[in-house]
């Protein structure tokens, strides 16, 4: 049986969780997706690394571009992040005829409506499940499960790393330069966190959940973005004593003036499921004129959660 034929952009910590999960789950796509799914091409600067992670049968290259030229190819998957470079491989593997698959909410936030017009122009798809919330499915679920409905709201903890961090202060009384400390030494938190804890990253997903939420561009650069850097220990506990948790919540609504789009930390009374929602965890709360209020639940970040999204 032929099998779809993959070209990996970037083996890092979700590219090499990508690589375990198809290998590990084979049997089970396949019965699934009634055809096999095969990493043929690796392209790494690391060559040496990448070929001892995926072994024999694999080929791997230093040049991305090796991988778009390929016509064996079928799926470029990009997960290399940021602006440059990436938009570069993902425009040039659209115009090779390549559907492509990206974890970078960071490119499809910024420049995501010139890259769906090129996937269009051409008629091949840009799939980005994995760019919002990790492992949880809720760029399909607002694509087709919950399409009957008009999306009156969207509101979510999408950032692991910031919900760590006030989780944190909460339990432990401590001010936010403290925990942001402990964050990075256990890996949380990025050597340079800004995007993490002014609310930039959490924003990125925020505007890709809007565009297909309400049918509208890309529209990033019109959000309203405050992260956490300014919370004190005393907030949480204040907060905590008038029965609410201060979460950073990543929210798009509409309105009879139009789309609201924002991100900043927010009261949550502590009886709603979502203010309990602790640790790295996310959380996203979705608002259909049908269905009401629903909530989906789940790792937002790490090798396999995000692998999950990818493949899928």
């Amino acid at each position: 049986m032929k099998s779809i034929k993959v070209g990996l952009l970037g083996i890092g910590t979700v590219g090499g969780g990508v690589f375990n999960v198809l290998k590990r789950n084979h049997d089970e796509i396949l019965r699934r997706a009634g055809i096999g799914i095969e990493i043929a091409m690796v392209a790494d600067l690391d060559t040496a690394r990448a070929t001892a992670l995926v072994g024999p049968g694999v080929q791997v290259v230093a040049d991305a571009r090796a991988v778009i030229a390929n016509p064996e190819i079928d799926i470029v998957v990009e997960l290399i992040g940021g602006y440059g470079i990436a938009r570069q491989l993902v425009l040039e593997a659209i115009e090779a005829g390549k559907h492509v698959v990206t974890a970078n909410k960071a490119l499809l936030a910024v420049h995501g409506t010139e890259i769906f017009s090129a996937a269009h122009r051409k008629g091949v798809m840009v799939a980005f499940e994995a760019a919002v919330a990790g492992g949880i499915p809720i760029i399909k679920s607002l694509r087709e499960g919950l399409s009957a409905n008009r999306i009156e709201w969207i509101a979510g903890i999408i950032n692991g790393t910031t919900n760590f961090i006030l989780s944190e202060m909460r339990d432990k009384g401590l001010d936010f330069d403290v925990v942001l400390k402990e964050a990075q030494r256990l890996g949380y938190a990025e050597a340079d966190p800004t995007f993490d804890i002014e609310g930039v990253d959490a924003a990125h997903k925020a505007a890709l959940m809007s565009a297909i939420a309400f049918g509208v561009p890309v529209q990033f650069d019109k959000a309203y973005i405050e992260g956490i850097t300014r919370l004190a220990a005393q907030d949480i506990r204040y907060a905590e004593q008038l029965g609410y948790r201060i979460k950073l919540l990543g929210i798009t609504k509409k309105t009879p003036k139009g789309i609201e789009l924002r991100v900043h930390p927010t009261l949550v009374p502590n009886k709603r499921l979502i203010a309990n929602v602790e640790g790295a965890m996310n959380a996203v709360m979705v608002h259909g004129d049908a269905v009401g209020t629903t909530l989906f639940y789940g790792k937002g970040a790490g090798s396999e959660p995000t692998a999950s999204a990818v493949i899928a």
